[in-house]
């Protein structure tokens, strides 16, 4: 038999369970989905043709550190286009020499390649920087050819994951199936092996310092968007979503938290703990590599990892990069002193099986916010 007490604090907790449930079911983030690709209502900064709207749509849907879609095209012509580099987005502190931002340019160029294809364009490209500081980057033209086969859906499901990689290691022929358009840049090290258990140590030790700089730090937070209504606004950035904080969790985040909490040393120390544990799950780590340091080299790594990303789902395979051991010193004099000296690792990526792959929920910018003429 139930006595009282017994009774009223079954109660609240099954209240409070059926509270939080009905939270986490009806109040989740703001997620891409919520959003028109297409917004009908917004003023055309520039006449493009319908075409030429969706490449550009699929290009931003490729991945950059922060969501900050760093990406600004120069309309010429309705077929020749200037692909930039938008200073306003960059990340100084974690990113000082651009490197990543050449990187997800690249993912972008790759994306608007197999885009155009699709739509019946052969794309001509040209690498018109100097350096990786250089406003322009890359000229871009469109000729009319026949359309090729291949399923957009891979653009628009792409997403990374960093939470349910399963501890198994990646089968052979699915390392091989993910590698086959990388000519050879991509290393593998499965779990369990001397390589990926110091590849974790090193991540989570460079995750650790990054996280105690107030600089790298402060940019982060910068880049956040916790309320629906600053993601409603930017599009851009992390949202509690995207960050993998959903249910109760994220509502709480986005009700009661600003982002300058994120400075505080609880908060770091969780988001340390957090990665502690990550970096030991999944099946081991990819490393993608580029044969120079020069624009081209690094648009053409960014193209290639993004041939990777958009065959992961369809292998179950998560993608996780953690990219604080190419950021911060202790990290790279690591690869300088064991590796040859032209060896240059581009992207550290966690990867492991999924049972069950999630939709993707990171915020794009309409199209006609990042181009001009």
């Amino acid at each position: 038999m139930i006595n009282r007490r017994s009774f009223i604090k079954t109660g609240i907790t099954a209240g409070m369970a059926l509270w939080t449930g009905t939270i986490a079911a009806g109040c989740s983030g703001l997620k891409r989905s919520d959003l028109k690709a297409f917004p009908t209502d917004m003023q055309k900064q520039v006449d493009l043709s319908d075409k030429a709207r969706t490449i550009l749509y699929h290009a931003s849907l490729a991945p950059s550190g922060h969501n900050t879609q760093p990406w600004r095209v120069r309309i010429e012509s309705p077929l020749t286009w200037v692909i930039e580099a938008d200073a306003d987005r960059r990340l100084p502190i974690v990113d000082p020499d651009n490197r990543e931002l050449m990187l997800s340019l690249g993912a972008f160029v790759e994306n608007l390649v197999v885009s155009a294809a699709v739509l019946g364009y052969h794309v001509e490209t040209k690498v018109l920087a100097r350096d990786t500081f250089t406003q322009d980057i890359l000229r871009i033209r469109l000729h009319e050819s026949t359309a090729l086969s291949y399923p957009v859906q891979r653009m628009k499901l792409r997403r990374t994951v960093k939470h349910g990689q399963l501890p198994k290691e990646l089968d052979a022929g699915d390392v091989r199936a993910l590698s086959a358009n990388l000519d050879d840049s991509l290393v593998y090290f499965p779990k369990g092996s001397q390589h990926a258990e110091c590849i974790a140590e090193a991540a989570i030790e460079n995750f650790r310092i990054q996280s105690q700089r107030d600089a790298a730090q402060q940019e982060l937070v910068n880049w956040l968007r916790l309320d629906d209504a600053d993601a409603r606004l930017y599009r851009d950035g992390l949202t509690a979503e995207g960050m993998e904080i959903t249910g109760f969790k994220g509502w709480i985040m986005r009700k009661f938290f600003q982002a300058d909490a994120f400075m505080k040393p609880s908060f770091r120390q969780q988001g340390i703990d957090t990665m502690a544990e990550l970096a030991h799950q999944g099946g081991g780590w990819f490393i993608i590599s580029s044969p120079g340091q020069t624009v081209a080299d690094l648009i053409e790594t960014g193209r290639r990892f993004e041939r990777l990303a958009l065959l992961a789902r369809e292998h179950r395979i998560a993608i996780h990069p953690m990219t604080q051991i190419l950021e911060e010193a202790q990290g790279q004099s690591l690869f300088a002193k064991h590796h040859d000296p032209d060896f240059f690792p581009q992207f550290i990526l966690r990867v492991g099986y999924l049972d069950k792959y999630p939709q993707p929920v990171s915020l794009r910018r309409p199209v006609d916010w990042f181009v001009y003429a």
